[in-house]
């Protein structure tokens, strides 16, 4: 049974605009890997960015290509980052974000294995900033770590993209395999345009 917390929608509208990059876990060390998530994030910002900026009256301020490029190239590099740092690393279970370009929005959603014995300590965190101001939060986040430079936990990607890009964020949670165990976590997030 999937456990939903934040702004998770199971069904997206149809789009005709989408990309989806898969990524093997691998015994690449994670400085290795992350090389290789700015390179896709930096692909979906310049593949996304051609469809901008866009003829449809908008309130966002994301409608230039050098805008849509940074954000997108953020938001995805945080997301692949994360699920590299977080995925569990005992499945081969693959690695994946897809963008959907959408009427209204850019809607990312990336899925990775997850540790069973992280997941507690994950929601509690999801908890937290779901139910609280995010950029308070974000502030509170800084001056920790500045207090602690080993703090390698610190959600400051999630938060940025709440606070400075207003974005929704979501998560599904759900076994996919019993024997042995995988759990798998979806993070969703939310760009309006």
């Amino acid at each position: 049974m999937a456990q939903i917390f934040g702004d998770f929608t199971e069904h997206l509208p149809a789009c005709k605009e989408y990309l989806t990059i898969v990524l093997s876990p691998s015994s690449d060390s994670l400085r290795e890997r992350w090389h290789y998530n700015g390179l896709s994030a930096d692909f979906m910002a310049d593949y996304f960015a051609t469809f901008f900026p866009r003829r449809e009256a908008s309130v966002s301020k994301i409608n230039s290509k050098v805008e849509v490029k940074s954000v997108v190239s953020f938001i995805a590099n945080e997301l692949l980052e994360n699920a590299m740092k977080f995925n569990d690393r005992t499945t081969e279970y693959p690695i994946s974000i897809t963008l959907h370009l959408l009427k209204d929005r850019l809607v990312f959603i990336a899925t990775n294995s997850l540790n069973a014995h992280a997941v507690s300590h994950f929601q509690s965190f999801i908890q937290q900033i779901t139910t609280a101001d995010p950029g308070e939060l974000l502030v509170r986040q800084l001056e920790k770590n500045a207090e602690n430079e080993n703090e390698t936990d610190s959600g400051l990607g999630l938060l940025t993209m709440m606070s400075d890009y207003l974005a929704k964020v979501g998560w599904k949670f759900e076994t996919i395999q019993h024997d042995p165990e995988i759990m798998t976590v979806t993070t969703m997030v939310y760009l309006m345009l």
